[in-house]
């Protein structure tokens, strides 16, 4: 049989003769002109006022307190996205793993032991500067003669995302069965601005204590902004008279002061809006399509002022 002699020297290295590696694919690239840019620029202009107006007026309707009422916690100057504070976490000991509640990530340091060297739970700098004030609203009817002032009622569950609740959060199992949630948490200690332990959390709730704490769940799910508000509880509407949500009248705010803003010079806030298909009262989208509309018009203008006075005849733009 005759031997098959391999290519040498530069055919060796010579590509295929295929439409693909000669590179004689057919090509197309667009031919931008004024004719075809500038109309794009001003539609584009257009379309984003237009969302960002129907948006700012759909957002404005939250004020109107009728149906579904969301109660909010907020915080203006408390920066939850630096780093070090997101790390500052142990996700493995808060889903439940009991390797993890006697010896926590070192990411949680210096909130992973206390001074006796016992573990903490929940460890890290999230959980242990939780929110914890609370608040108590009240109702003052116009004819206080037929309706007296009244505490509004607040549910205090079912505040959470569905995967935060029951996924990303779980109590460790009890072994055995009969163990109660302080027997479970045993030999760990409670981070060190917390005024309970985190099995302790909701005294009159039992379903509410540990690393299911729905406070607790909301506040480990950092805020992308220093300026933040977080769901604290949505009025109940199975009685007399917020069926409809919250009726006119007066309203008072009692709060127990716990988390201090002036270490940070921050400050804080109540919210109470009624949420649309957009959700809740936040202005950030329309704005931000407000602003792309002004600066993408702003940009037309120019391009058409600079076509005009140099590119209208054909001519190009040479000295």
């Amino acid at each position: 049989m005759g031997k098959v002699k391999a290519r040498t020297g530069p055919l060796a290295r010579r590509p295929d003769n295929s439409a693909f590696k000669q590179q004689r694919l057919p090509a197309w690239s667009p031919m931008l002109t004024a004719s075809t840019v500038l109309p794009f620029f001003y539609c584009m202009s257009v379309l984003c006022m237009l969302l960002g107006v129907w948006l700012l007026i759909t957002v404005q309707s939250t004020q109107e307190l009728k149906g579904n009422v969301y109660f909010y916690y907020g915080l203006i100057n408390f920066h939850q996205n630096l780093r070090r504070y997101m790390d500052s976490r142990d996700d493995a000991q808060t889903v439940g793993r009991k390797s993890y509640l006697k010896s926590p990530s070192s990411y949680c340091t210096p909130f992973r032991l206390n001074s006796d060297g016992h573990p903490i739970a929940p460890c890290g700098a999230v959980a242990n500067s939780i929110f914890n004030d609370s608040f108590t609203l009240t109702y003052h009817s116009p004819n206080i003669t037929a309706l007296p002032s009244m505490q509004v009622p607040l549910h205090r569950k079912g505040i959470t995302w569905y995967t935060d609740q029951n996924i990303k959060f779980r109590n460790p199992t009890r072994d055995p069965e009969n163990q109660t949630l302080a027997q479970v948490f045993e030999g760990t200690v409670k981070p060190p601005y917390w005024q309970k332990p985190v099995y302790e959390l909701a005294p009159h709730d039992p379903s509410n204590n540990g690393f299911i704490n729905e406070d607790l769940i909301v506040w480990m799910r950092e805020a992308a902004f220093p300026n933040f508000k977080k769901l604290y509880g949505i009025v109940n509407r199975a009685r007399e008279p917020f069926v409809d949500g919250l009726p006119v009248g007066n309203y008072s705010i009692e709060i127990s002061y716990n988390f201090p803003v002036q270490f940070f010079q921050g400050r804080k806030e109540v919210v109470l809006s009624t949420v649309t298909w957009f959700g809740g009262q936040n202005r950030f989208l329309p704005i931000a399509y407000l602003v792309t509309s002004g600066l993408i018009l702003l940009l037309a203008v120019i391009l058409t002022v600079v076509w005009w006075k140099f590119g209208k005849n054909g001519k190009n733009m040479e000295e």
